[in-house]
């Protein structure tokens, strides 16, 4: 996306953010940047760990074993 970028082109573009925001502001746009980057990583990390646990599936010799019957095929409805 950024790598047809020359220097010349990160010059004009730093120019144009010293001239829009000052060179007062630049640390305290890339601090609140950095902040927001942070409470919205937070946020998500929160959002994944506050769900239910998901149940482990049954283990595999639980479920063939109540799914054939007692000569070892499966079991069918009108058994």
């Amino acid at each position: 996306m950024f790598g047809d970028l020359s220097f010349s082109h990160i010059l004009i573009l730093l120019l144009v953010l010293v001239l829009v925001f000052g060179a007062k502001r630049i640390p305290e746009v890339g601090s609140a940047l950095g902040q927001g980057i942070n409470e919205f990583k937070r946020s998500l990390k929160d959002a994944t760990g506050s769900d239910q646990p998901i149940l482990p599936p049954r283990s595999v010799q639980s479920m063939t074993s109540s799914t054939l019957s007692p000569d070892g095929d499966p079991k069918r409805l009108g058994d």
